[in-house]
């Protein structure tokens, strides 16, 4: 299908252009890492250190942390002020909400 110059500088069409932004839109609600997550949250490294009870380059190595552990994780939230919530969607089942691992390992 050819398109003029004119049409691609119009943009999508209107349905196409709403599916693109309920994308853009819910891409811009995630982050990829916790470094991502504190600037969401407007806070710096130190103000997370003094929540942590911990001094700022520990926090840093956290950031840049590739993996890390579930609790690990869950302490950094919650430095930010915020809550972690596990969902797990599943195949054939609503989504499970998983609190603890403790909780997981028990079902």
């Amino acid at each position: 299908m050819v398109r003029s110059l004119e049409s691609v500088l119009d943009g999508p069409p209107p349905g196409r252009r709403a599916d693109i932004d309920r994308r853009f839109d819910a891409l811009i609600g995630e982050v990829e890492s916790p470094r991502e997550l504190r600037r969401a949250a407007e806070l710096s490294q130190v103000r997370i250190a003094k929540a942590l009870k911990i001094s700022q380059p520990p926090v840093s190595k956290v950031e840049r942390q590739t993996d890390m552990y579930l609790s690990g994780l869950r302490s950094y939230v919650e430095a930010l002020g915020g809550e972690l919530d596990v969902i797990v969607p599943l195949p054939n089942r609503a989504p499970v909400r998983v609190k603890s691992l403790e909780d997981a390992i028990a079902s």
